[in-house]
Order: C-alpha cells, then structure tokens, then sequence
C-alpha cells in the first residue's frame, strides 16, 4: 500500500527538516518507491515558490491561535461631516445585531456606500476590515499565504482570516470588479469559516463576523459600459448575499448639511454656492435618468469642488478644475448650466489660465 501524504510528510521533516528542496523530494520518492511527481503532488499544499516547500505545521497553528488582544483596534474614526442618509439605519440595524447576514450594497460611483459602512461601525464601536477588490485579487491575497521574512517562510494571515477571528466585520469594497478567484469565499459566506488547506487548520467565525460587499452593479456586468472593468458575478456566489441594498445619491437636503459641513471645517462657508451646487447637480442627475446626458455629478465630486473652493476662493475656477475629468462637451454644458443658476459666475469672462 502506498505511503500517505502525512507519512510523506513526516518522513521529510525527519530526516530534512521543514523548509526543503526538489533534492529532498527525490529522495522522499525513492525511500517510498514513489514517483517525484507523485511526492511533488501530495505535498502541492506545502510549496511556496519554485522548487521550495515548507513544511513548518506546528509554528504556523499555533501563530493562527495566538489572541488578538494585543492587537491594535481596527474600529473606524468617526467623520464628524458624515450625514446619515438613505439605508444608514438598516445597515446599523443589521451590524448591531451581530447576527450573521452578509449584506450587498449597490449603487452609483460617489454616493457614500464604502462610508456609509465605515460609519456604522464608527457609530457601533465595531472593527473593520476593508478589502478592495480587483480583478487580479486571488486566495492568496483574501485567506493569506506564506511569506518570505527574513530568509524565512512565515505564515501570514489574509485579511477574510483577520476578520474571521476577530469578529469584525469585512468589507469586500468594488466586488463586481471581481475574477472567479473569489469563489474561495463561498464558505465564509456561509457563517461556517474556512479550511486553510495549505496548513491543515479549520478557522471557525468569531462572535460578530460579517460580511458587506459595495458594487457600482448588481452583479450582473455593465451594460452601458459606464463601469468598465466590472464582471458578471458566478450566480452561486450572489445567492449567498440574503440582501441587497439600493443606494441612492442623498436627498438636496441631506447633501446641502454635507457640504456645509466639509465648508464649516475647511472654513470656507457660502451658502448660496452650496445651494446653487446642489440644485445644479440635482438637475444634472434627473437628466442622467432621463438619458440626456451621460455623465452625473456624484456626492464625492460636489466635496471636490467644495475642497477646490477653499484652496481656490473662486467659484467658476472650483467648478472646472473638478470638470476636467470630463470630455470637453460634457464640461462646457455642465457649466453652462451652472451659469443660469448662479447669478454671481460669469462663464464669458476669461480664464487666463484656462481652466
């Protein structure tokens, strides 16, 4: 009967040591009349690079079961200029409960989904761990990996097993930007952990755990081609989330006491420019909808501008700065537009600068 792989295993830290070459595997192969690519095989969980594998059990279990407590918090700073808006409360309801319920909010660039998280646990005293997501993210960068630490291979804890024993909560910010490498999270999605196979170690969630993904798409692609670079989730993994959030742009009222704050603590208060830059990127939005235009003014864009005032103290010149982003018909109708509201800008008056 063939040897297994724990005897393959064991058989090499014995004689080897833990940290070996392809010239231990060999003679691991000949001592159990196997072939390399056999013992190769059986010991794929162990290699971290080329040629080189670690088989370091013990040191990396115990690393793994070592308490957080003197660990720094992870609790998010409150934003003293945060308005709570839209599904804030549902969100705060569902964090508070401590119940796992893996949540997905989506909605359009710029309108305060990632902060919005942030602040509830801000508001709930709750640890957050923020992933962003990209195409390229893989298991190693999400359940962690070894890692080369001075000519040593140490064991390293991903951010889905920081937040797993810690109880916190996980942020996977942009999923739907996403490859099918994220499907290694289908346990964790679950509430029943994860095996990290690489050490042999089962990691159960703490008290606490869960997990909330932000998209600009619901999973499904970009159509418009507005959010390039966005792909069609596996819809296994959708069905996980039990609910998905819609997050609008604030009402004019809720974004008119945003932007007075950000201009209270950048001391730069108007408060007929804050009016007119609401109403103006309140149009804007209501003729997205309608599809007269194809580029929108966001809640994050509006803070630019405000930010681009107080360095700038020039109304016109903080609007276009923040427009250039724009192709150069788009920023000539936008702030056209914002001439008729705004009685004080002249648009025909020469910008030396150009801008």
């Amino acid at each position: 009967m063939q040897a297994t792989t724990d005897q393959v295993a064991n058989y090499i830290r014995e004689e080897f040591g833990n940290e070996v070459k392809s010239e231990q595997l060999l003679k691991a192969a000949d001592h159990f009349d196997l072939t390399y690519q056999t013992v190769v095989r059986r010991l794929s969980d162990f290699k971290v690079s080329r040629g080189k594998w670690n088989l370091t059990i013990d040191e990396v279990r115990e690393q793994l079961e070592t308490t957080v407590v003197d660990q720094p918090s992870l609790v998010p700073s409150k934003d003293k200029n945060y308005v709570p808006f839209g599904n804030f409360a549902d969100l705060k309801k569902i964090l508070k409960s401590k119940i796992f319920y893996p949540t997905f909010i989506t909605g359009m660039s710029g309108n305060g989904k990632t902060l919005g998280v942030e602040q509830a646990c801000a508001a709930l005293g709750r640890e957050l761990i923020r992933v962003n997501i990209t195409v390229e993210t893989d298991e190693d960068d999400l359940i962690g990996g070894f890692r080369l630490v001075d000519g040593n291979t140490v064991w390293h804890n991903g951010p889905v097993i920081e937040a797993l024993q810690r109880g916190a909560v996980l942020l996977l910010d942009e999923i739907d930007l996403a490859s099918n490498k994220i499907l290694c999270l289908q346990s964790v999605l679950e509430g029943k952990g994860v095996f990290l196979k690489k050490i042999g170690k089962y990691v159960t969630p703490s008290a606490g755990f869960n997990v909330i993904a932000t998209a600009n798409t619901k999973g499904k692609g970009s159509d418009d081609g507005r959010f390039i670079g966005t792909n069609v989730l596996n819809e296994a993994f959708l069905e996980r989330f039990p609910v998905t959030l819609e997050q609008e742009y604030p009402s004019p009222a809720m974004e008119t006491k945003m932007l007075n704050n950000y201009c209270t603590e950048l001391q730069c208060c108007d408060d007929d420019y804050i009016k007119n830059l609401v109403t103006w990127a309140d149009i804007i939005r209501k003729t997205f909808d309608d599809g007269g235009v194809d580029e929108i003014i966001s809640t994050r864009r509006l803070v630019h501008i405000i930010r681009a005032y107080s360095i700038f103290s020039d109304r016109l010149k903080a609007i276009k700065v923040c427009l250039n982003r724009f192709d150069d018909e788009t920023k000539q109708s936008f702030i056209e537009l914002y001439d008729k509201i705004d009685a004080d800008v002249d648009v025909t008056v020469d910008n030396p600068l150009n801008l």
